[in-house]
Order: structure tokens, then C-alpha cells, then sequence
């Protein structure tokens, strides 16, 4: 392998701040919501892909977020990791709350950067 791919890439950066917020809203947020989260970050990514998939049905295919002829697409995608860092930072700071909702809106940044990387896999 001489190169990693930059939307596998995009994939596992935006998977580790998740399973860190995962954590942290487990640690710092109400307690025994651990499990809710889990089955949150399990279901969501996966189902977001498959219906997206259906969603889109007839309409001209997306190409994947990170594009070697645009390396601005770079930076742009650089933004889910940082905003799901930013979230897994929340329940640090304002402890004692329900952060599903967050967990969702995570999990779906995961289903993007996913569906991406699954788009530009090598033929």
C-alpha cells in the first residue's frame, strides 16, 4: 500500500472523537445512558448510508468528499472530525444532562465520512 486513502482516512478520524464522545457523555452525562449510546452509534451511521442510498435514488451520484482534483475539499472536510471533537468537549464542561441528540448528529457526521469513503474504495 502506497497511499492511504483520504476518505478511509476522513472515516477513522471522524470514528475516534465519536467513540470518545460516546465516553465522555457516558461519564459526565446522566447516568446508565451508556447502552442507548452504544445502540445510537451502532444503528445510526449504517441506517443514515442505506437510506440516504434510497434517498437519492434517480439522482445524479455524489462524489466523495474529499476529491484529488479539488484539494480544497480537504479543509472542508476537515470540519466533521473537529465538530465531533467540539461535541465529545461538551459533556466535560456541562455535566449531568442527556446528550443522545448529540450522539445522533455525530453518528450521522460518521455515516457521511462512511458513505465517502465507500464511494472512492478502489475499483
Amino acid at each position: 500500500m502506497k497511499r492511504i486513502e483520504p476518505n478511509l482516512l476522513l472515516a477513522v478520524s471522524v470514528a475516534l472523537p465519536l467513540i470518545l464522545l460516546v465516553l465522555t457523555a457516558a461519564t459526565f452525562g446522566e447516568a446508565g445512558r451508556l447502552t442507548k449510546y452504544v445502540i445510537i452509534v451502532l444503528t445510526c451511521p449504517i441506517l443514515f448510508v442505506l437510506m440516504n442510498g434510497l434517498m437519492r435514488r434517480g439522482q445524479p451520484p455524489r462524489p466523495p468528499m474529499i476529491q484529488p482534483t479539488a484539494p480544497a475539499t480537504v479543509a472542508w472536510a476537515g470540519l466533521l472530525p473537529f465538530a465531533v471533537m467540539i461535541m465529545a468537549g461538551v459533556p466535560f464542561f456541562f455535566p449531568g444532562h442527556d446528550y443522545g441528540l448529540m450522539v445522533i448528529v455525530a453518528s450521522v457526521f460518521f455515516g457521511l465520512a462512511l458513505e465517502s469513503a465507500w464511494k472512492a474504495r478502489p475499483r
